[in-house]
């Protein structure tokens, strides 16, 4: 796990995490278990490892330098993060963390209803999270079910009230928050005992080896993929968590204004490495509000320009601007179009960096966990349904764009072919993990194209 922090050691609250603990899934359920109640732990900052590429074309001066800007930037608003989470947590009451039982965390509930500091339609909300998540638990056969759930749902009713309190203001470009809360963590034990691992795989994991190979050298990586559901970022994490978790602890996520604004959603992408943006497909719901959003969308481009010319950055985008949502007519689920001139912007920014970047087609299954709305809702605050099942993740070699559109005649045709061509790709790779998981095909649904595994067994 990596700790930012400016000296050897420090004490901080932190979801606990033992190897040896099995509180947020059994060993057949989960290639590894943890605990999300609350306590002091002390944690060892690790020095980072030299990002520098021995490559001889991407070791000039000019090139070195704007990689140690980058870091120094990324290090200074690291500090300055730790320092204002520091002080929201001395002010923060301790409601949700002193529950022992449903009886307790759903009583707490209702007074602080009743005490005003809670609004009633997030009441409202707490308690449904709280009770899909408890049936979902209980689906899994998780022989500790009722401790998973109120241990994960503690610490979730405990930061959702902290934003209540204090409302986190996340900065165009945003950097996981791993103290003195390590929300990333957080985030990994709530969704673990959703994924049900003994029906969820992976496909080609060695180009994920690959990548970060890349990464050491100080190249970027692209990841152009499919969106399901709020939990994405966690899955992710989880799949490749016993092979290639460095990838997923820096990966930064290309966010919409939702994920940062809901109540419910925001603790959880405070966890994660972000660029937020306004989505095109929420643009306009509040018209004065739209040029805005322009200019906070230009402020989030010059930030990942910023990160792409430091170099070692792994990004991941979803070019349909939304998640997927299934077929209104057969109701099958299938990865949403890609809007080219998203997938184009983020290739010339890669391309026009100091160092060299790769784009490479992800495909994600995993909507059953957390589905969203069949259509795309305007208001902030949709129902969460939550089940347990099995998820999938694969990733297809490098794109090139020069080799793809060698033969198109005008830049708009090049756009619009590499783009399609990247959209296929994941289709393809969703179709096999989509075989394999809902037509219960397993590793056999494996195809030359596309190599299953589960690299935690």
């Amino acid at each position: 796990m990596y700790i930012l922090s400016a000296t050897p050691s420090t004490t901080f609250l932190a979801p606990r995490v033992s190897s040896s603990s099995s509180l947020s899934s059994s060993s057949s359920f989960s290639p590894a278990t943890s605990n999300s109640k609350l306590r002091l732990v002390p944690l060892r900052s690790r020095s980072r490892r030299s990002s520098a590429c021995p490559c001889s074309f991407y070791s000039s001066s000019k090139a070195r330098a704007m990689a140690e800007l980058v870091k120094d930037k990324e290090e200074e608003s690291s500090l300055s993060a730790v320092e204002s989470a520091q002080r929201r947590e001395t002010k923060h009451s301790r409601t949700f963390l002193n529950v022992t039982s449903e009886e307790e965390l759903l009583s707490a509930i209702r007074l602080e209803t009743e005490a005003g500091r809670l609004p009633s339609n997030l009441a409202s909300g707490m308690e449904e999270l709280y009770q899909n998540y408890k049936n979902a638990i209980l689906q899994s056969g998780n022989p500790k079910a009722d401790e998973v759930v109120l241990s994960n749902m503690t610490a979730a009713l405990d930061r959702i009230f902290l934003d209540i309190e204090d409302p986190f203001v996340f900065s165009p470009y945003h950097k996981a928050l791993r103290e003195p809360f390590d929300y990333y963590m957080f985030g990994q034990n709530y969704i673990r005992p959703l994924v049900d691992f003994r029906n969820s795989y992976v496909g080609n994991i060695s180009v994920f080896y690959d990548m970060e190979e890349k990464l050491r050298q100080g190249h970027n990586i692209i990841l152009i993929s499919n969106h399901q559901t709020e939990a994405d970022p966690a899955v992710i994490a989880l799949l490749l968590e016993t092979t290639n978790p460095h990838l997923a602890e820096k990966m930064t996520y290309i966010a919409g204004d939702r994920v940062v604004t809901d109540p419910l959603c925001k603790p959880f992408s405070i966890g994660r490495n972000l660029i937020c943006v306004y989505s095109k497909k929420h643009m306009n719901d509040v018209p004065e509000l739209a040029e805005m959003k322009r200019k906070a969308n230009t402020r989030s481009l010059k930030e990942m320009a910023l990160l792409l010319r430091g170099g070692s950055q792994i990004i991941w985008i979803a070019p349909s601007g939304g998640r997927d949502r299934p077929d209104p007519v057969t109701g099958e689920w299938y990865p949403a179009p890609f809007d080219a001139s998203a997938l184009d912007n983020l290739r010339r920014l890669a391309e026009h960096s100091a160092a060299p970047g790769h784009i490479y087609p992800l495909a994600l299954l995993c909507h059953n966990i957390m589905p969203p709305p069949r259509q795309v809702e305007k208001e902030i605050g949709e129902k969460r349904m939550i089940s347990f099942h099995g998820t999938g993740l694969s990733v297809a070699p490098e794109m090139s764009f020069s080799d793809i559109t060698a033969s198109c005649d005008s830049p708009e045709e090049a756009r619009e072919a590499y783009t399609q061509s990247v959209y296929n790709i994941v289709t393809e790779q969703y179709n096999v993990l989509k075989s394999a998981i809902h037509g219960q095909q397993g590793l056999k649904a494996s195809t030359p194209n596309v190599s299953l595994s589960q690299p935690w067994n």
